[in-house]
């Protein structure tokens, strides 16, 4: 084999391994700092979607979430017979 050709083996193998190496470091580093866009109802933690706000279900299958967000506050009600409420809070700074 002639000079060229080992050289452009070596320089092949490097650049296959960086390849690599980037395609296997990229998922982890893209999940640790990254941050829900804002107006979302959920947040990604472990890879599961959690919803933002505080929602406390009671047994009869009605719920309550309190979302902050900035100085203002969003509390979400639903009754066990389906009845929807949401009403806004905002402080002022």
């Amino acid at each position: 084999m002639s000079r060229t050709a080992i050289r452009a083996l070596i320089i092949g193998a490097i650049a296959l391994g960086a390849t690599a190496a980037y395609a296997a470091a990229a998922p982890g580093q893209e999940q640790q700092g990254a941050q829900t866009p804002k107006g979302w109802n959920y947040e990604l933690q472990n890879g599961q979607r959690m919803p933002k706000g505080n929602r406390v279900t009671n047994p009869d299958g009605s719920w309550r979430e309190e979302v902050k967000q900035g100085n203002c506050v969003t509390v979400k009600e639903k009754t066990a017979s389906g009845e929807y409420k949401e009403t806004r809070q905002c402080q002022p700074s």
